[in-house]
């Protein structure tokens, strides 16, 4: 544990409690006072609201568009799957600033966008929105469709069985027990684009900061360590209990459920029918 703890208290504890330690005792007393007074600024609660808003909205679009592909990697098996599934991980673990560097290449001025059909997003929420679901696809992919190949498809045949329709047999069967791993998955997106940096500082421009961005602009360009230090502690406990309850319901996603394995599950196409029979043993024919 000596090196993991080394690391957490060089590069993450000391400056958070350096700034905190600056810009709230400046004088050698605790000024707490500031604490009230930057929360109810009205810049610092649109800031806040913007943060969160575009957390939950960026949250909402990258389950929309990646749980579909979570349900292919999940139940069907086809050639070139695992260089594909590869392919959908590097926007991951891509630098931010590089995401969003290509995004102002992209729907900015001068942009494919802005040449082909005269459209610009990089003045508007949308090229921050877009932005964050393709950094983040891989993760509900990876983290839904993990449990997903794993869930035993006779359940939801066996509700089909007894007269369940398609829509009610997933509604009722899958759809519970995939509940733990999608709202771990919305858990990630969440604390991924409540924190983010990069992408908001080349794509937001002026117009639009979240709590990342407002604490660098607060310490870097304004030299204002009080409001600096009371948005780190706001984003610290914003962390800290989105962190607890993802450590939550990732052990319910482990406890709760009964898993086979992902190559039991997966949908592969079916060979050309010979038409002939053979014994396979005394009781058993294979065709």
């Amino acid at each position: 544990m000596a090196l993991p703890v080394a690391f957490f208290g060089v590069f993450f504890a000391w400056p958070v409690v350096s700034i905190v330690d600056r810009g709230l005792r400046p004088s050698g007393a605790w000024d707490l006072g500031r604490i009230g007074e930057t929360l109810t600024r009205p810049d610092i609660l649109d800031v806040l609201g913007f943060t969160v808003w575009q957390a939950l909205a960026s949250t909402g679009l990258t389950l929309l568009l990646a749980l579909p592909g979570a349900y292919v990697f999940a139940r069907f098996d086809f050639p070139g799957k695992s260089v594909l599934r590869a392919v959908v991980t590097v926007p991951f673990v891509l630098p931010t600033v590089l995401v969003g560097t290509a995004f102002l290449a992209l729907v900015g001025r001068g942009g494919l966008t802005d040449e082909l059909w005269g459209l610009r997003l990089d003045t508007s929420v949308w090229a921050i929105l877009l932005a964050h679901v393709f950094f983040n696809y891989a993760v509900v992919v990876r983290t839904v469709g993990g449990l997903w190949s794993q869930l035993d498809p006779r359940q939801e045949e066996a509700a089909r069985v007894l007269g369940a329709s398609r829509w009610t047999a997933w509604r009722t069967v899958t759809l519970p027990a995939l509940v733990p791993a999608v709202a771990a998955a919305a858990l990630m997106v969440f604390l991924f684009t409540f924190t983010s940096f990069g992408v908001v500082q080349i794509l937001g421009g002026n117009a639009y900061t979240t709590l990342e961005a407002e604490i660098y602009r607060q310490t870097a360009r304004l030299l204002d360590l009080p409001t600096a230090a009371v948005l780190t502690l706001v984003q610290f406990a914003a962390v800290g209990a989105i962190l607890g309850v993802h450590a939550w319901t990732a052990r319910r996603r482990e406890t709760a459920l009964r898993l086979v394995p992902p190559e039991t599950t997966a949908r592969r196409r079916a060979a050309p029918d010979s038409g002939r029979c053979s014994r396979a043993s005394s009781s058993r024919w294979r065709c």
